[in-house]
């Protein structure tokens, strides 16, 4: 009885894996959906660090300080072995490469959208194509409150005309699980959009989005007639992918 208990549960896992793999295969194959926002980074593969000076630092990444979850410091290792700490200010933009299974998510969206590197040169592709997380430094502002923060890219394969950035502080929708297995969440509940003419990046929340659409994409007269009518905030991802399309 007890074999059979452990046959069981192992294969429940098996399956419950292999849902996980094909559901993130399926989620990602769609060209307009976002990366998923990620913790966890390697501690061994090369971690690139590219500074407002214009030096690029190849090391490995020790770890963050994070400060009410945001990045306050940047722990790392150059190629010497230095320990170095570094000042988020002082970094221009940093490709990590995610721990082996935080890469099972992560790579996804990239490796269904190979193509779409090709259309964006101020995203290195290669890196991208190997599974690697880019985070950027970017002026916010919420109300009157303007900060420089070191944020996740959420749309790094069609980013040229409205960078959609991680925010730290977002709740989740809901996710898709199996048994106390989570496959994917959902949309955050908000994220901070930059659109090229934009000085700062700012908070858009879910339950602000209708309010807020047509100053997102009211310069398209195509799109608005395609989605004003009907504004869901699941279909964000989609609208931000058919917008960029229309506008390059």
């Amino acid at each position: 009885m007890l074999l059979e208990n452990i046959i069981q549960k192992t294969n429940m896992k098996k399956l419950a894996l292999s849902i996980f793999i094909l559901f993130f295969i399926a989620f990602s194959v769609n060209a307009q959906k976002f990366v998923i926002p990620l913790e966890g980074f390697s501690k061994k593969k090369a971690a690139y660090f590219h500074m407002e000076d214009g030096e690029t630092i190849e090391g490995t990444l020790n770890g963050f300080k994070r400060t009410k979850g945001l990045i306050e410091t940047v722990k790392m290792k150059d190629e010497k072995g230095n320990k170095l700490k570094v000042d988020p200010s002082k970094i221009s933009h940093m490709y990590l490469a995610p721990s082996a299974f935080a890469k099972l998510s992560a790579s996804m969206e990239q490796i269904y959208s190979v193509e779409n590197w090709e259309k964006d040169n101020s995203i290195n592709a290669d890196l991208m194509k190997e599974g690697y997380v880019f985070f950027e430094k970017v002026k916010t502002k919420v109300k009157k409150k303007e900060d420089n923060l070191m944020l996740q890219v959420m749309n790094p394969s069609f980013s040229g005309v409205v960078k959609v950035y991680h925010d730290p502080f977002a709740g989740e929708t809901a996710s898709v699980g199996v048994g106390s297995l989570t496959l994917a969440g959902g949309l955050d509940k908000s994220y901070y959009v930059k659109k090229e003419s934009d000085n700062a990046a700012y908070r858009l929340k879910k339950k602000e989005y209708k309010d807020q659409f047509e100053d997102l994409f009211g310069d398209s007269k195509e799109f608005m007639e395609k989605y004003s009518s009907d504004i869901n905030w699941s279909d964000f991802e989609e609208h931000i992918y058919e917008y960029t399309e229309l506008m390059k």
